[in-house]
């Protein structure tokens, strides 16, 4: 058997990891509007139910975006939790 027909086989089995949300321009904004979100929470008199809610997301995003969990949240979540904080902001 070649090396290349086994590594074929081996991927065919356990395909090389590809995650699209490791784009280099993806992870920087979501990293950057995590950042936003971070600090208009710890100034906001909301609680992170009331955040959840008003975004209409489940709690579990709120408390991943606070652990720093930031593949476990897409831009347009961030962006929807960014406008249910600060809905006249926008986020650059």
């Amino acid at each position: 058997m070649s090396t290349a027909h086994h590594n074929a086989q081996a991927e065919f089995k356990d395909p090389p990891r590809r995650s699209p949300d490791l784009d280099v321009r993806d992870l920087e904004q979501r990293t950057r509007l995590m950042r936003i979100i971070t600090r208009l929470i710890a100034a906001s008199e909301l609680g992170s139910r009331d955040i959840a809610r008003r975004a209409g997301l489940p709690m579990q995003k709120i408390s991943d975006l606070l652990a720093g969990r930031l593949e476990h949240l897409s831009v347009d979540e961030l962006r929807l939790l960014y406008h249910s904080i600060d809905p006249q902001g926008t986020p650059h």
